[in-house]
């Protein structure tokens, strides 16, 4: 089982890359194929719609087939043939394509090792090994940054696509062989995502789920690199080393956030505080877009930091889930996570079109992730707490 976690970590390598590495190739891509950052916000968008309209399949698979075979076929299909269409696009359009491929690809991989999480280890350890899993695998984040730059002017975007694609063959072969299915749930397993839906307990949960990653998530994955590059006039090098800074934000809170809910005996007003920080972040950068530099890549750096709670507010709502509608549960959960940074994304493209300025745009993205988490952290007040 080692084995095949550590296989299963650099999957999800694989897929916190695929969801940062745009925010980089906005230059080259713009050169090479005449994308525009709305062209970006739309394909990375798809990326995040596809990944959690899958959920659903994903989760049902893994009740049911196992998280072995369906990691292993659906990261083989997904993102070693989603990196080969990347690597031959030509136009914006098959740039969307390939992402929505990739989204396939990257569905099932975080999800199927919370689901072995869920049934093989303690319940107490679920925060912390999802969070050490998240944290390991934002790896990936931190090579979509600067090394992903250093890979495109040196080798070209193209051949580090193709390598992608052989790399992503290569691990879900390795889960294929590896990965060991949790035992079947005895007793009776019947269910379904209504039964999920039917928990109030939930309820309060899921609207934080859907606004809480987007902040980080879209402006890690692309709005940082278009932002710093307009307002500040930095060259595709700089903005790697920029949005690396609010890469290591990020999996440096992963793991700040993972023990936490033991340490203060709750995961309600953990992951509500660090929320509260996030969103101070974002309104003190929408009043101040073009301040200082420094002040903007310390401010995304807190946004990464503060809004790092994803793996916390799984594990509140995993506590209501019965073990034989775990699969169905976490991915459930993952579908508001993931669709949320979709919604965003689809919607803030437009909106940066709209502006006036280029300023202008990146003010109202900024208000746009800003108000949302206001909204999503009222609701969330309502929820009831989690411990194991």
């Amino acid at each position: 089982m080692r084995a095949g976690l550590i296989l299963l970590c650099l999957a999800y390598v694989l897929s916190q890359f695929f969801r940062a590495f745009l925010a980089v190739l906005s230059g080259p891509l713009a050169v090479d194929i005449g994308t525009t950052p709305d062209d970006l916000a739309f394909a990375s968008g798809l990326w995040f719609l596809i990944f959690a309209a899958m959920q659903l399949p994903v989760g049902w698979a893994l009740d049911r087939v196992g998280p072995r075979r369906t990691a292993a076929a659906l990261l083989l299909i997904g993102g070693g043939g989603g990196s080969a269409l990347f690597a031959l696009a030509t136009t914006p359009l098959q740039i969307s394509l390939a992402m929505a491929l990739i989204g396939v690809g990257c569905s099932p991989v975080l999800m199927a090792s919370y689901y072995i999480f869920a049934r093989q280890f303690p319940p107490a350890q679920f925060a912390t090994l999802a969070a050490l899993m998240l944290g390991v695998g934002s790896v990936g984040n931190l090579v979509a940054a600067w090394p992903m730059a250093w890979a495109a002017e040196t080798l070209g975007w193209r051949a580090a696509l193709w390598g992608l694609a052989g790399i992503s063959v290569f691990v879900a072969l390795g889960i294929h062989l590896l990965v060991r299915d949790p035992e079947a749930v005895s007793g009776d397993t019947r269910g379904s995502l209504l039964d999920l839906l039917k928990m109030p307990a939930i309820w309060a949960i899921l609207p934080l789920m859907f606004v809480a990653y987007a902040p980080a998530a879209a402006l890690r994955g692309l709005w940082a690199g278009p932002y710093l590059r307009d307002v500040f006039g930095l060259d595709t090098g700089q903005v790697g080393q920029a949005t690396l800074v609010m890469g290591v934000a990020m999996i440096a809170g992963t793991f700040v956030y993972g023990p936490l809910d033991r340490v203060f005996n709750s995961r309600k007003w953990v992951i509500f505080t660090g929320n509260v920080i996030c969103m101070a972040a974002i309104f003190v950068l929408m009043l101040w877009p073009d301040r200082h530099l420094g002040l903007s890549i310390a401010l995304l750096a807190v946004i990464g930091l503060a809004g790092a709670t994803f793996p916390v507010l799984i594990a509140h709502g995993r506590a209501f889930f019965p073990a034989h509608l775990a699969g169905r549960g976490v991915t459930l959960l993952n579908l508001f996570g993931i669709g949320g940074v979709g919604v965003a994304q689809f919607a803030s493209g437009p909106l940066h079109a709209a502006a006036p300025t280029a300023l202008a745009g990146y003010t109202a993205i900024f208000a746009l992730f800003g108000f949302a988490l206001v909204i999503g952290l009222v609701i969330y007040l309502f929820s009831r707490d989690s411990m194991d």
